[in-house]
Order: C-alpha cells, then structure tokens, then sequence
C-alpha cells in the first residue's frame, strides 16, 4: 500500500477515535516519527517521539530494565516490548510503536544478523504485539523498509473503538 495512504490512514483514525501515538525508536533514528509528523495536522494525534540509541537512554527515557538489556541484549523480544510499554508510561499516549534493530552495514552476529529488527506496538489495557522482521538491503534500505512496515503494521492494529476488546 502507498505510504502516503497509510499516513492519511493513521491520521484519519487516530483523530476519529481521538487517540495519541507515541514513538519509540533505536535503529531508525527518528525516521518513523519524522515519517508521522509529515502529515499536516499530526500534532492533534502525535504526542511524542522517543529516539533512544544507546542502552543508556532506553533505560532512563523509556524504562527499560538493565537487566532485560544484560540477559537478551538491545535487539530482542523483551527489550522493544519494554520500549514500548515505556513509551506509553513516560506519555499521554494510547499506542505507542518500538523499534529496535540492526540495521548494518556493521553490528551484526550470528544471532542477530544485519536486517534483525524487532517491533513491538502497545495499547493501553491491551496486549502488545511484537514482530521480528528480517530484512535485507543496505543501511538506508533497511531503515526504510522498517518505517513502511510499521507504519503497514500500526494501521492493521487501529480500528475503531467498537472493534476492541480488552485483553483480561
């Protein structure tokens, strides 16, 4: 689907049903909030983005335990799920989308190859979807691939408020 459609999408729902969305991101370095706050008007559904880099700065800016980083590592289930629990609790946001990931041309190992990307999307009293993407291509490619993937996978995760129930 066309990016642009997707954005109009996102936008259109998330002002509809009057929701905020939050961003947490390693490995794209903003470029997925950058991608969200390129609609006019974003500012009535995007509360905030939360780029966080370095292992430092998922634990101060999002909360994510040391020991969740220490045991699995920055680029794993358990730390973008984390990332994006956070990015809820330090926010006024209703869903948030993290991102964490190699996206080369160096980092990478064996259990974690160039193109490992992990995401996770939460929503307030629901249960957080994780995703594990393998991707390839260059450094850009890769990033660019994650953006449109997320922005595909937040919009499958939007419907309106009369199509949710939340999880117990």
């Amino acid at each position: 689907m066309d990016q642009e459609k997707i954005l109009t999408q996102i936008a259109t729902i998330l002002t509809h049903e009057q929701l905020m969305l939050a961003t947490a991101e390693s490995c794209t370095g903003g470029g997925l909030s950058f991608r969200l706050t390129s609609v006019p008007g974003s500012s009535v559904w995007f509360d905030r983005g939360f780029v966080c880099y370095s292992n430092e700065a998922k634990c101060a800016m999002l909360g994510v335990n040391p020991l969740t980083l220490e045991s699995f590592g920055a680029v794993s289930e358990s730390t973008v799920r984390e990332m994006a629990e956070g990015a809820l609790e330090h926010s006024t946001a209703d869903f948030s989308i993290a991102i964490t990931g190699i996206a080369g041309p160096g980092g990478g190992s064996a259990a974690n190859p160039v193109g490992t990307v992990w995401m996770a999307i939460a929503q307030r009293d629901f249960a957080t979807q994780v995703h594990l993407l393998q991707l390839s291509g260059n450094r850009t490619e890769i990033r660019d691939k994650t953006i449109k993937i997320a922005l595909e996978k937040l919009v499958e995760l939007l419907p309106t408020k009369a199509e949710k129930t939340p999880t117990i």
